[in-house]
Parts: C-alpha cells; sequence; structure tokens
C-alpha cells in the first residue's frame, strides 16, 4: 500500500469517527476542501461512493460501513503497536552484544556490569572480549 492511499483511508476513517469534514479536517490538520479531493480520490480508486453528503451532514453508504468495518480494527491495532513502541524507550529491552579488547573489559565493562544489569533487566547483555581488531559490521556487534 503506498502512502497515498495509507493517507486516503486514514482521512475517510476520521470523517466516519468524527461525523463531519470540518472536525475530522481539523484532527488530520489538514482544509476540508483538501480532504474532500482526498475523499473524492479514494472514492475514485475504489470505484464505489463511500459517503453521502450533503451541506450539513455526512453519513457512509453500506460500501462505507463495511470498509470502516474492516479498518477500524486495522487502525487500533496499529495506533497499538506505536503505542507499545513509544512506551519501550522508557524501559530498553532486547539484545547488546559488543566487542572489546581484554584491557578494555577489564578497566571499563566489569567494573559496571551489575550495576547495567539492574539498571536494565531486559537487556540481554553479549560482550565477546578480542585482542584482534574486529570488523563489528561483520561479526554483527551494536558496538566495539
Amino acid at each position: 500500500m503506498r502512502g497515498t492511499e495509507f493517507s486516503e483511508l486514514k482521512a475517510f476513517a476520521a470523517i466516519i469517527e468524527e461525523g463531519s469534514f470540518v472536525r475530522a479536517a481539523a484532527r488530520l490538520r489538514i482544509s476540508p476542501p483538501a480532504l474532500s479531493q482526498t475523499i473524492r480520490g479514494l472514492e475514485e480508486r475504489v470505484g464505489v461512493r463511500l459517503l453521502n453528503r450533503t451541506t450539513r451532514s455526512v453519513s457512509p453508504t453500506a460500501a462505507g460501513e463495511t470498509l470502516f468495518a474492516r479498518l477500524a480494527p486495522a487502525f487500533s491495532e496499529l495506533e497499538g503497536a506505536v503505542a507499545d513502541a513509544h512506551a519501550s524507550r522508557d524501559r530498553p529491552a532486547g539484545s547488546l552484544r559488543i566487542n572489546v579488547p581484554r584491557i578494555a573489559a577489564i578497566r571499563f565493562i566489569t567494573p559496571i556490569l551489575g550495576d547495567f544489569q539492574r539498571a536494565y533487566p531486559d537487556i540481554a547483555l553479549t560482550v565477546i572480549i578480542d585482542d584482534m581488531l574486529t570488523d563489528i559490521v561483520e561479526g554483527r556487534f551494536d558496538a566495539g
């Protein structure tokens, strides 16, 4: 799906959720005429009218209701995924692979290992001690 197609679908969903082109346009931070043009493009692309519009109201057609019923859970999942990613910024997790020479491991890594593990319990740390010059990209290390 191209970015414009996703934007059209988000615009369509916003109109249904807000019940108004004006409120949906304000939520999306675009002008009502731009929103109207976006919806016309979506309707042309799918080949069916999705919204019944008058100067005072907007309502979904049967095809619009069907489309929105399928889109709403998908958008909810996407928003949840973004929220989860955002929440993880406060608590790092995953794996961290570093490659260091023996002297660096002794002088810098060993003294802070305990504190690091307590501060970041969700990070699986792998320290490879190697006195040879290593290509950290080739070795798939995060740092070295």
